[in-house]
This record gives C-alpha cells, structure tokens and sequence, in this order.
C-alpha cells in the first residue's frame, strides 16, 4: 500500500476568516496535541513520514495546509498573508480543537512562523521543534532592504518583493518541472549561477542531483500548485517587512524548551546567535540538505521522537 493511500483524509475547517485544510492522525491520543507547519513551496504531505511515529508516541497529529496553499483559502491581499494572520491561523486551531496550547514543529517557511507563535502567542506554545531554519534576530533594517544590500536584487526574496508577479508567472507556467528540479538532494558543489534561483530553476531542461521523493510523491505537490498556484505562497516572502515592523516591540526571546534540527549540507546557514534568542535550545545536525524529514525520515523521527520524551 502506498503512502498517498495510508495519509489521512483533510478536512475543511473555518478559522479566523479563512478555510485550512487539515489532515489528522492519533485522534486516540486527544489531549496531547502537536501542530505540524510545512515550509515553501511545500504541502501538508511533506510531514507524511513523521505522522506514524508521533502517532505512536502518543501524540494527536494536526498538519494544516497554511493559507496560500492546497486547498486551503488563498486571499488576494499580500497583507492577509503577515506573521499575525499566519499565527494567527495556528491560535484558532489551537481553538477549534479545543487545546490551550500544544507541541509546535515547523520547517522552513513554517519554521518561522513556529518562531513566531513562540514570540506572538507563547502561552498556545508549549515546546518548538523547528528545522533548517533557525530563529531569525531581528535585523537594523527591514529584512528585505538588508537583504536587497547584503546579497543584491537577483536574491529570490528580494525579487519576490521588487518585482511581483514575474516569478509567480514563471513558476506557475513550468509548476511541475520547478517542483521536480527543487526538491532534490546530493547535490554537486556548483558555483552560483546569474539570475534569480527559483526561476532559474524553473527554466532548467535538467535537475542536479538526486530526487528527494518518488514521482508519485511529486505528484502530490505538482498537483496541489497547479490547483492553486504560487501566488498565495510568495506572498509570505511580500510580508516579511511588514513582519519586521509588527515584531518592533515584541520580546525576541524564545522562551520554550526547544529543538533546532539542521540539515548539514543545507544552503541555509547555522546560527551563531541562537543560544542568544533561544536559551534552551538543544542543536541536532543531519547528514542532509535542506528537505531535512523528507531526506532523512528516520533519523528526523528518532531526534524529534527521543527529545519529547527526554
């Protein structure tokens, strides 16, 4: 039996304006929830091989499809996708099922909304387990002006923001060979190419490396962003200064008890400052590179799996 068939069923649950689609597992085990937030571009199915292990620790598993994905609401506006709405999302599931607060694991993308439901919400926080990307310190500047100097206009964060549209186009138009050339691991050392990443990628007639899933694992991407595009999505990366002057006053401290999982061979760099923002931190690294559960589904299980119950 394939692994598309054994994943749950969503459903369709109003919260906080929007619809989410969500996908639930070890309902036996209500009263211990914990809350799984997917990264870009990526889908509430990336989380597929962590479900029977936390179901078999004793865990009610909550993944929702976040705004702008799957069959989840994708408003128009960039602002309705700000670090308020996206935790603010999380804060009402919490609601729905009736749980005051819960585990929070996130990966990329949802890494950072983790870390902001930690800042935003910590009293619905009850430990955080995020991977790749670790907490980000607020910069002097908005992220994407201290971006836009740092790295320069081709960085796809800041092409995103000054240029809207063009890579949502592209993207939308070459969906599947984008998603087949992404979602790749053991890649070769290769100096950067011009251009912007993701429309690069986009474009490439050849993926490097090897593929992170099966074709019928693709599929299950492919199929969601053709169905939704990519706008929705980007629209995250349009937010991050409006996140940055909504963050202004908040303490940046993590408080929580929590768990940074880094891929070793990943692009996205360790932090040399999260002990600083996260003082109970435990740092874990795996041979891998960035799609970290998917690449290494059992050595992800055993580490999220052995500090729950340490």
């Amino acid at each position: 039996m394939s692994e598309i068939i054994n994943f749950p069923k969503p459903e369709l649950i109003r919260v906080n304006g929007v619809q989410l689609e969500v996908f639930e597992a070890g309902k036996e085990n209500a009263g211990n929830p914990i809350v799984l937030c997917h990264g870009w571009p990526e889908h509430a199915y990336s989380w597929r091989y962590q479900l029977p292990a936390l179901v078999a620790a004793g865990y009610h598993v909550i993944v929702p499809n976040q705004r702008g994905y799957g069959n989840s609401s994708c408003p128009d506006e960039i602002t309705a996708y700000d670090i308020t709405r996206l935790t603010g999302d999380l804060t009402a599931l919490l609601d729905h099922y009736g749980y005051q607060n819960a585990v929070f694991v996130g990966h990329d993308w949802g890494a950072n909304v983790v870390w902001g439901m930690a800042l935003l919400h910590p009293e619905r926080v009850e430990k955080v387990i995020n991977l790749a990307l670790p907490h980000q310190a607020r910069t002097e500047k908005p992220w994407i002006d201290f971006m836009e100097e740092l790295f320069g206009e081709d960085n796809y964060f800041v092409h995103f923001n000054r240029k809207p549209g063009v890579a949502d186009d592209i993207l939308n138009k070459n969906c599947r060979r984008f998603l087949r050339n992404l979602f790749r691991k053991n890649l070769p050392e290769m100096l950067p190419e011009p251009g912007m990443i993701m429309i690069n990628l986009a474009e490439a007639q050849a993926p490097a490396g090897a593929p992170v899933m099966s074709d019928s694992d693709l599929e299950i991407f492919v199929s969601a962003f053709e169905k939704s595009g990519f706008t929705g999505s980007i629209n995250w990366y349009r937010c991050l200064n409006r996140n940055w002057h909504l963050l202004a006053d908040v303490d940046p401290v993590i408080h929580q008890p929590s768990l940074m999982i880094y891929g070793e061979r990943d692009s996205i760099p360790k932090s040399n400052s999260l002990s600083h923002f996260v003082p109970n931190v435990d740092v874990i690294s795996l041979d891998c590179g960035h799609w970290i559960q998917q690449e290494k589904p059992k050595e992800t299980n055993k580490a999220i799996v052995e500090w729950l119950t340490s």
